[in-house]
């Protein structure tokens, strides 16, 4: 195998993306092309810390954190507070506790408005959405606000000035139908392989005399009746996607709750959610509004931002849990995401308040595809840009081409190609196997909406109640990136945050293999050409330039 090292470094000057005076030296491009490819299963183990491997040494596509720390990093970096804009965050969670921002200017529980920020003791971040847990998507409230306005209208009864937004009701509608009815459909056939699940499962449990039997076990049962051979057939089955049946029902039955959840809250076209909060979500100058419980109402709903502050921040080397990425992180919460889509109002006055406080690195692991004010969310990443405030962006999980002309929300393209900003930085996923299925089946791809990947398939970290668990999404790929995005601001401060974007999609790790973009086998495209970049997030590189440009 053949090994590339990045021992001859080029002096070749860059040029920066914005006014500083510390101009950046770039490195080699390192290509992994001749790297045998992944065909082995990791191991639980293995898969617990996989993001943090190295490529060439262990044909695990992660980001060289494990070697950065052994072979780069000395001394202590100067403290970088990350803010996390999610569901919120269980600040008392063992392995995050000890890393969560805590705002000294304010005087915790006494009711007032210390440091004059407009947020009643802050003291660990704000909760944007009081106590809201579920909302409706921003497609159902779109139907919701116009119905009885468009209902049963054609475009050309549409006033000229009220045709674009006719044009944004109308799709809304016909996806919030299409998706409701494919919803039913789904929960139906649930419901139906559960009912089947638990007759077969009664009925071998009384014959083997337990319930956690094994496959080779109902492999073994003799069949002698047709209903004998159809349990067997539904247990053999169901038996691929769980180790034992009674996991299999738990697991199907937590589908069917949320989907059931989705039909009752996402999909509500009488919903009243916002009522909780008392604000006008239609003006951006109301901001009297939210909390300072940064966990929220119900601990478990601060799963996904929990996850997402853990790939970042989780304290390492602890002895507890995991590591994550940084080490010299301090996360700051900002609860702005419900069950449901992300009101525009609360993502930039978030954002806002996030640069305010003094975070340097703001991970958004959300999206939407209908946004009602995306100007706010955009003039508030202009706001983070003129701060010098580095945005890390998940890329979505449709598995299409953003390029094709669908926009996710938020973003940094105004008209889909060109930039407003250069401090944000949009993250597809990564499988954890070298190989055709290296981009996660899930995420979304493009050669000018997505910059760089990362890994984002079977991702552990933390979760409420002192637990951990795997997720996946391109909200896992997104906190790792952030999470080197803090420790290059953490060690290189002179770098500003467009800079920091610069290295980290220059120096990731390039590969001209041919994957299935977006799990499609028969839409094989070479990897090098799914993203701006081209390339998978590699952190030994990045400080390798980044200490190679601060040297000169």
């Amino acid at each position: 195998m053949k090994r590339i090292f990045l021992a001859a470094l080029s002096a070749a000057l860059l040029m920066s993306s914005c006014d500083t005076t510390a101009p950046l030296i770039s490195i080699p491009a390192e290509n992994v092309d001749q790297l045998p490819l992944k065909v082995s299963d990791l191991s639980e183990d293995q898969l617990k810390d996989w993001p943090a491997k190295d490529i060439q040494k262990d044909t695990i596509p992660g980001m060289s954190v494990e070697k950065t720390y052994d072979e780069l990093i000395k001394g202590k970096g100067a403290s970088v507070i990350v803010a996390v804009v999610d569901s919120g965050v269980d600040i008392e969670h063992e392995d995050l506790k000890a890393v969560i921002w805590t705002n000294t200017d304010e005087i915790p529980g006494n009711g007032i408005d210390d440091d004059k920020n407009g947020y009643i003791d802050d003291v660990h971040g704000w909760n944007f959405l009081g106590d809201i847990v579920q909302e409706q998507l921003e497609k159902s409230r779109i139907v919701q606000k116009y119905d009885a306005q468009f209902k049963g209208k054609t475009l050309e009864q549409i006033p000229s000035a009220q045709k674009e937004l006719f044009k944004t009701y109308t799709k809304a509608k016909k996806e919030v139908e299409t998706e409701k009815e494919e919803l039913i459909q789904q929960k139906t056939q649930y419901e139906q392989i559960l009912a089947a699940v638990k007759s077969a499962h009664t009925a071998v449990s009384q014959k083997l005399g337990k319930e956690d039997y094994t496959a080779e076990e109902v492999e073994a049962l003799e069949a002698a009746t047709d209903m004998e051979q159809r349990n067997k057939a539904i247990l053999t089955q169901m038996l691929n996607y769980e180790d034992t049946i009674p996991e299999f029902i738990t697991m199907i039955g937590e589908q069917l709750e949320s989907m059931t959840d989705r039909l009752n809250n996402n999909y509500n076209l009488n919903g009243n959610y916002r009522a909780a909060l008392g604000d006008n979500p239609d003006d951006i100058k109301d901001t009297n509004y939210g909390n300072n419980n940064v966990i929220g109402p119900d601990p478990e709903s601060a799963m996904h931002g929990t996850h997402v502050a853990g790939i970042i921040a989780a304290e390492r080397n602890n002895g507890i849990g995991m590591n994550g990425v940084a080490n010299n992180v301090q996360i700051m919460s900002v609860r702005a995401v419900p069950d449901g889509d992300e009101r525009d109002k609360d993502i930039a006055l978030a954002i806002r308040y996030a640069v305010d406080n003094g975070a340097k690195v703001i991970n958004t692991s959300f999206g939407k595809y209908f946004a009602t004010n995306p100007e706010w969310v955009y003039d508030a990443i202009k706001y983070a840009a003129k701060k010098d405030v580095l945005i890390v962006n998940a890329a979505g999980n449709e598995g299409i081409d953003l390029d094709n002309g669908d926009t996710v929300y938020p973003n940094d393209q105004l008209d889909n190609v060109t930039e407003f900003a250069d401090n944000v930085i949009s993250v597809g996923a990564l499988n954890d196997i070298y190989g055709g299925k290296l981009v996660a089946s899930f995420s979304n791809y493009g050669k000018s909406n997505v910059d760089v990947f990362a890994p984002g398939v079977q991702i552990w970290s933390t979760v409420p109640g002192n637990e951990y668990r795997f997720l996946q999404g391109t909200s896992m790929a997104s906190p790792e990136v952030a999470g080197v995005a803090a420790m290059l601001r953490s060690y290189y401060p002179q770098f500003s945050a467009a800079q920091i974007k610069q290295i980290i999609m220059q120096t990731g790790v390039s590969t001209n293999i041919q994957v299935a973009a977006g799990g499609d086998a028969e839409n094989v495209k070479s990897f090098s050409s799914l993203s701006k970049s081209g390339k998978m997030v590699n952190m030994y590189n990045a400080f390798k330039m980044a200490e190679l440009s601060s040297k000169n």
